[in-house]
């Protein structure tokens, strides 16, 4: 169940799970007029994307999946460790990105339908795609990706 003002499911005994994910910019992430801008997680590293991590974390494990995650089977599988996905971290982080954006105080009435049908879906569909990043993972059960072989030669030299 979701809390209309904080946007937050409840947790189990009924309270609202406080969203840690609103003050997330860093400081340099400044657009014109002031206003943050996105930025990308797959642009950030050390403790700046440890933190990210932790923010999109707490919004895939306490909003994404108890709202929208469907069981996990062998057709639509989910990883228990999606965060050891590089891929699936690219993908939720874009959704996360555009959840903000279209679900925020400014948002306007109809952005939360868009988000669902322009952001939501697709990427569900991609993340639990059987042949997707999450293919031979179950539940209680991770298996890295094999990624495809690079040969390095002298090309970019």
């Amino acid at each position: 169940m979701l809390e209309q003002e904080s946007m937050t499911p409840a947790s189990q005994e009924g309270e609202p799970v406080r969203d840690q994910t609103a003050e997330r910019a860093p400081a340099d992430a400044k657009g014109a007029g002031g206003k943050s801008k996105p930025f990308f997680i797959l642009y950030l590293d050390g403790p700046e994307y440890v933190e990210e991590l932790h923010r999109l974390t707490f919004w895939v494990d306490n909003l994404l999946i108890p709202v929208y995650g469907a069981e996990a089977t062998s057709s639509t599988p989910w990883c228990p460790r999606w965060r050891e996905h590089p891929e699936a971290i690219a993908y939720l982080h874009g959704l996360w990105l555009a959840w903000q954006d279209k679900t925020g105080k400014d948002a306007a009435p109809s952005n939360p339908a868009d988000w669902h049908q322009v952001y939501l879906w697709p990427t569900m569909d991609a993340l639990r795609n059987p042949n997707g990043p999450f293919s031979g993972c179950k539940a209680g059960s991770h298996r890295p990706k094999e990624r495809p072989y690079i040969e390095r030669d002298n090309f970019m030299d």
